[in-house]
């Protein structure tokens, strides 16, 4: 039984019938729809943290969708769930691919920053500060191009890339 089926709250139910109602009415071909179908449940199955489950259906998603776009969100629901097993080097090489197909999606920049980010705090940890401030600059980096597409945004990192001089510019909105 598919995972939308399984669903046992009013809110889950509730957004199970609107989504098979709004896939019915989509003018989309049957291998789109199919795709929605696993990604949908792919997200079902990762707000209840069962992330293998969410990574198989993700993945048959990946395997049917064809539009750019949609994998691009496909591909970062699959570095969030790296990312949050701790496999960091995963979940960039996800996000990475996720933004080569949508450079506007500043949710998987940012993500991409914090990774470079914590690293950086290791590597200066064990005393490697070379290492941390390349890191660090790898971040100011991709924090500054989400900060570009979302400036309403990241205002920690906001803050952080002016006290750390990393900042071409004193307010980013």
């Amino acid at each position: 039984m598919p995972r939308t089926q399984r669903n046992d709250n009013f809110i889950d139910k509730t957004f199970t019938v609107m989504a098979d109602i709004i896939l019915k009415i989509l003018p989309a071909n049957q291998k789109a729809k199919e795709a929605f179908v696993y990604y949908r449940d792919g997200m079902s199955a990762q707000a209840d943290g069962e992330y293998a489950e969410a990574l198989d259906n993700y993945y048959e998603a990946l395997s049917l969708e064809e539009d750019p776009n949609d994998r691009s969100y496909i591909l970062y629901n699959i570095g969030i769930i790296h990312a949050s097993n701790g496999d960091q080097d995963k979940a960039l090489e996800y996000y990475n691919q996720s933004v080569d197909l949508n450079p506007r999606m500043p949710s998987a920049l940012n993500n991409i920053a914090v990774i470079y980010h914590y690293q950086g705090e290791k590597a200066k940890e064990a005393g490697n500060d070379e290492a941390a401030e390349a890191l660090y600059d790898k971040a100011a980096e991709y924090w500054k191009q989400a900060i570009r597409l979302a400036p309403n945004n990241y205002i920690e990192a906001q803050n952080w890339l002016k006290v750390t001089g990393r900042s071409e510019m004193d307010v980013f909105f």
